[in-house]
């Protein structure tokens, strides 16, 4: 399971409604790339047939079964404060992360 923090979720909601409109779910993503190896992705998409669908504080969201393997566990946050990163991934299946928060090993 991933979860989202009710910071992460008021965000991704009103994220949503300005730039996606209903038909489309915020996508987490993993795929290749970043300093450490392996980098977390977001965007707003269409389910697809390999996807599974999770809900969180109210938000529904997908996630490709492959990225699932890697975030199994995950909090997402948000942080808008003074030295507001954005988007947070806390995952306790990283070995090691980057200074930037987006990628892991």
């Amino acid at each position: 399971m991933i979860t989202l923090t009710e910071r992460a979720a008021r965000k991704i909601s009103d994220l949503k409604s300005e730039i996606a409109g209903e038909s489309k779910l915020l996508r987490l993503l993993v795929e290749s790339g970043g300093c450490s190896g392996m980098e977390y992705g977001m965007s707003f998409d269409n389910i697809k047939e390999n996807d599974v669908e999770l809900e969180s504080a109210g938000v529904r969201f997908i996630i490709d079964s492959e990225s699932l393997a890697h975030m199994k566990g995950s909090e997402v946050d948000f942080d808008d404060g003074l030295q507001g990163k954005g988007f947070e991934i806390r995952n306790p299946n990283a070995e090691s992360t980057c200074g930037c928060g987006r990628s892991f090993n």
